[in-house]
């Protein structure tokens, strides 16, 4: 069985959301036999690639949120995370993640792609790291066992730019206008970080579907 699963880098819902559905697959009594692929999606694909800026100035900006309506809805996520043992830091700087996506292209193709994903994830919302800058990118690449030379060689071309472009094509076709997204052998769709009683059960559907 297969798990298609689109998100962003940046998006506070899909770290919840992964780590709710790895629990929900931990449990699952056919998890060895569930192949698990992650999509691009980028929330912002217009973001500049050189600004950087708080997530909490973004949401002012962008949603035209009060600061104090900022800080509280980032409180919000910081308590979901933080009630599935992950870390949270709401000063994290916000960036254009094309970049970030075409590396995780490169860590499915090399088999790390959860671990590239998971390293990409604790650096960014639970150290607020810089995960946009190269040198970055670089060492969390080689942390998850990717190649330097091969990162490196990712970030100074456009390898797997046609890549992310399809993820995204895909996600249009799917109707998918939010993340994140998962689908359960191309049958079965589940939108949001929902509790994960709802992912068992979405593993339990697709699995008896399978007949």
């Amino acid at each position: 069985m297969r798990v298609d699963i689109w998100s962003d880098v940046v998006c506070p819902w899909c770290y919840v959301g992964k780590a709710r559905f790895e629990k929900a697959l931990s449990g699952f009594p056919h998890g060895d036999e569930v192949e698990v692929v992650y999509h691009s999606f980028e929330l912002d694909p217009g973001y500049p690639k050189d600004l950087r800026e708080t997530s909490l100035t973004m949401l002012s900006r962008k949603y035209g949120m009060p600061e104090t309506q900022a800080r509280a809805a980032e409180a919000q996520v910081a308590g979901l995370a933080q009630a599935e043992g992950l870390g949270f830091d709401a000063d994290r700087s916000v960036g254009n993640t094309f970049d970030l996506h075409r590396v995780i292209h490169l860590g499915r193709e090399k088999g790390v792609q959860r671990e590239l994903l998971t390293a990409l994830n604790q650096a960014y919302f639970g150290q607020a790291r810089q995960v946009f800058d190269r040198d970055v990118i670089i060492e969390i690449g080689m942390a998850a066992g990717l190649d330097q030379a091969a990162v490196a060689e990712v970030l100074d071309g456009d390898a797997y730019a046609d890549a992310v472009r399809q993820d995204e094509r895909e996600a249009a076709e799917l109707a998918i206008s939010g993340v994140p997204f998962y689908v359960f052998d191309m049958a079965l769709g589940v939108s949001g970080a929902q509790p994960g009683g709802t992912f068992s059960a979405a593993l339990d559907q697709a699995w008896a579907r399978r007949g």
